[in-house]
């Protein structure tokens, strides 16, 4: 576990790390934090009913009119999380009544807000504790765009600090190709290696040929 050390000119404080002790209260805080998700305006906490399964934690809208959906886990989270958020994908889909009731309702919305109920975008965000670099790779394979985003909590006296982390895909040199088999004769030897070093190489090899011919015959 990371420790998290304060410095101030009276004193340095080594800050306690504080994981959420519950998913509602790590999704409370967020939801009460907006600043943490920059560009989007959380519109609705949903409220879980075991009646309505395949409503995600946290309905927004993002600066470009995304609908977002946002699912919360205060668990280690992996690649098997993918097909759960694509069915809250597929609700905002084919659901855009009940996301624009909600915004209706929505009091203090951005004015400069605009949302094509009849063309958009679906976003996806995973909020974590802790994500598995390869759910990245798998959050990659789909049509939607997805944000990854770590939450780790340190608390004193009564303050938190809240590090957010928002993984991003590292940059991957593409495969060389297979080489087919090569021949390795004198030749190829005196136009890849500096004249000397390819004239001892093969004379060696020469040497070898002799010897071995010696012994076992041709």
């Amino acid at each position: 576990m990371a420790n998290l050390f304060w410095k101030t000119k009276q004193a340095t404080k080594s800050l306690l790390a504080t994981p959420f002790k519950t998913e509602e209260e790590f999704e409370k805080i967020i939801y009460e934090t907006p600043e943490i998700l920059e560009d989007m305006f959380l519109v609705k906490r949903q409220i879980r009913e075991e009646s309505k399964p395949g409503i995600p934690d946290i309905i927004g809208i993002d600066k470009d009119g995304n609908i977002c959906i946002v699912e919360m886990k205060n668990v280690t989270v992996d690649a098997w999380i993918i097909p759960q958020v694509l069915q809250y994908a597929f609700w905002a889909e084919t659901n855009p009544e009940s996301i624009k009731s909600l915004w209706l309702e929505c009091e203090n919305k951005p004015a400069e807000a605009f949302i094509s109920w009849d063309s958009f975008q679906v976003r996806i965000v995973i909020i974590a504790p802790h994500i598995l670099r390869s759910t990245l790779d798998i959050a990659n394979k789909i049509k939607y765009p997805v944000d990854l985003i770590e939450i780790k909590r340190w608390v004193e006296e009564g303050d938190q600090v809240l590090l957010v982390n928002k993984l991003e895909a590292e940059r991957r040199e593409p495969p060389t190709p297979v080489n087919t088999v090569r021949v390795y004769d004198e030749e190829s030897y005196n136009k890849e290696y500096t004249k000397n070093s390819a004239k001892g190489f093969n004379n060696y090899i020469r040497e070898v040929e002799s010897i071995i011919r010696k012994r076992v015959g041709p």
